[in-house]
């Protein structure tokens, strides 16, 4: 991108490029006197959009604005295209839709096919998808596709070099959802594309071909189409440079696309898909608005029924969902800003990436569609608010009354208690809780070995120690304490000791041996775990466990592992997956991300199969326990499973802050808040607050702070650094923080920041290299996603909780 232009001086090139032309801007469209709107507001929207255009966040723009079947107002404004040369923007732009295709296109299919009776929303997707069903995404329905409810990730892969339709179906079908359906809203591309697809099975035929017949040309949509032809470029709207498939746009080969549509998925499949490749213009927008206020005819064609038009523009997310959304539309949720301040509950809409926008009122037949595109050249515009203020403009022009009844065609909120991704606090049970409550069934008669330590306790606080040194028919023969002892307070090597209680040997496996010997399980047949981990890859637990299997294993002796919480929640997967060379006591397993996402019993059931390691292995499993659930939502009493692992922001941002803290940075270790700031005496904090507030990372904030840690490095030395806030939990990506922080260093400091030590806990010395060499953390983030993945595929195998 060097060389090329700040977006923000395009406006004003674009204004002086009409003027120097002496080319007018088309004048909106006369008004009806029966538009009822104060067409002096509407011409507000003039200073609005000029104003946006001049500060870089779009190049161009056509607003239009109706009312029933009168197009009330239209306008273009600034340039259409501003490289390789610049060119005005017309009201016969054609753009690029994007995300806008859902709805006009795919939504409106499938709907035509429930009309049909060709189809049915409760219709399993794996009835029309052979093999969709895989890694039990059987009970996903049509409903939960349009809905975003599905459980999908929000795309697919992109980072391995995949090309064409029907790879990308294949992909749909080799998902792991990482949710149940019904469960949680989750905007997914991959829904609609799979939605599409069953479209176009049921049809024989393509789903451009469907969309045209069935959709644009009985609708009078003469200029919206997928892959537009070569004779239309000049006319339609560029939107980014890029390599042909590439995402992020970026590496060698590079060029405008215009024509070609924008979304990378998409792009690959060819340009025609269910998510995104729709090309059209803001007049057969208004068509398409028209259609839907007139209960789905328009000018004497009826494509769909009144009650189609109603049902898909109507709640359809389950009770309490804070995401409020109908069948393809939007009605309430955190991608409703384009509805504006004004426009009432009972409107719906959609957004598209590349700047695009409709949004509907039935209950007083306004709409409003935006069209730009604000990714040209450089992927850096912005027209989120843009988009919001022009909708409320246009609803602050209507003057006269408001329709009977506007406030009874809207529909209820959900409960403002209700957060979005979190779930309710449920009594979770752990093993030993349910081991108990069977009588210890699983052990009578058994000479048992434990590991465990401080966080093996019972709902009520009694210890496994000492639960199982009383139980009934159980013999307690000795035990095993992981890293930081026993008790959980030391950081350094654990001596072996005896237990003051029950007079038991402590055998350490964080001493001279890190597995048992057979002096250790000397006169046991069974060894249990019960460990509290924290949900990352290099929290030592899991590999004592998983050397007690091979050690079990070896000896034929039986493993039982009690369950406890992930307490970071078993949904999320995030992180490179380990370099061969740095498997070892802080990585056991290579495919592993940072963020694992699941149980230390799930892990054991992984180790053993995977690893084929074979030991004799029952876990117990939790009740109660949800994946979703974060440790504050299972009414367990929080221990901390490490010296420094002191609440749950720490463990949250662990993943992304400990695997850079053997570099030459403090990570808090000998301060009252350890893993929710970094320092050290190089650090400039006021500039790295900046530079990482500037990314706008999504759930946390950055400010300066000095402290002084009383240990481990840079002990007695005063630190400049930052402090971490959560702002929303379930939108941190903590590898992803713990990149930023590396990559600001990278930048601020250079050499006097020692990345790559990090390798051995981050995994993978490539990407360390990558961020060395100026890489945007985004781009290594979406590295990680083949490997993310695949471990998702790996251990959906082996999970024991939905």
């Amino acid at each position: 991108m060097r060389g090329r232009p700040r977006l923000a001086a395009l406006g004003f090139a674009a204004a002086f490029l009409l003027t120097s032309l002496d080319i007018a801007l088309p004048a909106q469209a006369p008004a009806s006197p029966r538009a009822g709107l104060d067409l002096a507001r509407l011409d507000r929207i003039d200073t609005t959009v000029e104003q946006a255009i001049a500060e870089g966040q779009l190049p161009g723009a056509v607003v239009l604005v109706g009312r029933g079947d009168d197009v009330v107002w239209r306008k273009a404004y600034g340039l259409r295209a501003a490289l390789p040369s610049p060119e005005p923007m017309t009201l016969d732009t054609i753009f690029d839709l994007a995300s806008l295709t859902k709805v006009v296109a795919t939504t409106t299919a499938v709907m035509m096919l429930v009309e049909d009776g060709r189809l049915r929303l409760s219709d399993r997707v794996a009835d029309r998808v052979p093999g969709f069903e895989r890694h039990g995404k059987g009970r996903i329905t049509i409903r939960d596709l349009l809905t975003h409810m599905s459980g999908l990730r929000p795309d697919v892969d992109l980072d391995e070099p995949w090309v064409g339709y029907d790879e990308a179906i294949a992909l749909a079908i080799d998902e792991v959802p990482a949710d149940p359906p019904g469960r949680r809203f989750v905007y997914s591309d991959i829904g609609f594309f799979v939605l599409a697809d069953i479209v176009s099975r049921l049809e024989g035929r393509p789903f451009d071909v469907v969309a045209r017949e069935r959709i644009f040309e009985p609708a009078g949509m003469r200029e919206t189409m997928f892959r537009p032809p070569a004779s239309l470029a000049g006319r339609i709207a560029p939107t980014q440079v890029c390599t042909e498939y590439g995402w992020p746009c970026d590496g060698p080969d590079m060029r405008m696309l215009r024509g070609v549509v924008h979304d990378p998925t998409a792009r690959r499949m060819q340009g025609v898909a269910g998510h995104a490749g729709l090309f059209s213009t803001a007049d057969d927008l208004a068509r398409f608005a028209r259609l839907l206020l007139g209960g789905g005819a328009i000018d004497g064609t009826r494509l769909l029924s009144p009650l189609a038009v109603a049902r898909m523009t109507s709640p359809s997310t389950p009770e309490g969902e804070p995401a409020v959304r109908g069948l393809g539309w939007d009605l309430d949720s955190a991608f409703s800003s384009n509805r504006g301040e004004l426009l009432p509950l009972g409107s719906f809409g959609h957004t598209g990436f590349t700047g695009t926008s409709i949004w509907i009122d039935p209950a007083t037949g306004l709409f409003v569609v935006f069209l730009s595109n604000r990714v040209h050249p450089d992927g850096k515009g912005d027209v989120t608010a843009l988009r919001a203020r022009v909708a409320t403009l246009a609803a602050s022009a209507l003057v006269d009354a408001v329709p009977a009844g506007v406030r009874e065609a809207g529909w209820s909120r959900p409960a403002a208690s209700a957060v979005s991704g979190a779930a309710t606090t449920s009594a979770v049970r752990t093993g030993i809780d349910v081991l108990a409550a069977r009588g210890f069934a699983d052990l009578r008669g058994r000479r048992v070995v434990l590991l465990t330590n401080h966080t093996g306790i019972t709902h009520d606080g009694r210890t496994t120690i000492d639960v199982l040194a009383s139980a009934p028919g159980v013999a307690l023969v000795a035990l095993m304490s992981p890293e930081h002892g026993i008790r959980g307070v030391l950081d350094a090597a654990v001596p072996s000791t005896r237990d003051e209680v029950t007079g038991l040997a402590i055998h350490s496996l964080y001493g001279e041996t890190r597995r048992p010997t057979g002096a250790m399980l000397e006169g046991a047949d069974t060894i249990v775990v019960d460990l509290q981990d924290i949900g990352t890859r290099f929290y030592t637990y899991m590999t004592s466990m998983a050397y007690v299997l091979e050690e079990a294993a070896r000896r034929g002796l039986k493993v039982i592992v009690l369950d406890r919480p992930n307490p970071i929640g078993g949904r999320v997967v995030e992180g490179p997956t380990l370099d061969e060379d740095a498997v070892g006591f802080t990585g056991y397993l290579p495919a592993m991300p940072v963020r694992h996402g699941l149980t230390m019993g799930e892990l054991a059931r992984l180790f053993n199969g995977e690893r084929g390691i074979g030991a004799d292995l029952t876990v117990v499993p939790m009740t109660g326990w949800r994946r979703e659930q974060w440790f504050d939502q299972t009414s367990l009493l929080w221990v901390n499973p490490s010296p420094n692992m002191r609440n749950l922001h720490a463990a949250t941002l662990y993943p992304g802050l400990g695997a850079f803290e053997q570099t030459n940075i403090s990570v808090g270790r000998g301060t009252d808040t350890p893993f929710e700031q970094v320092g050290a005496p190089w650090i400039d904090g006021i500039a790295l607050a900046s530079a990482l507030n500037a990314r706008s990372i999504p759930g946390v904030r950055f400010y300066p702070v000095r402290f002084t840690p009383s240990a481990s490095r840079f002990a007695g030395e005063a630190c400049g650094g930052v402090f971490i806030v959560i702002t929303d939990r379930t939108q941190v990506s903590p590898v992803r923080v713990g990149v930023e922080i590396a990559s600001a260093l990278a930048r601020l400091h250079g050499p006097l920041f020692e990345v790559e030590v990090a390798t051995r806990l981050f995994g993978s010395a490539a990407d360390l290299a990558r961020l060395r060499a100026g890489a945007d953390p985004a781009s290594l983030a979406a590295g990680w996603r083949a490997g993310e993945r695949r471990w998702r595929q790996l251990s959906a195998r082996h999970i024991l909780y939905q």
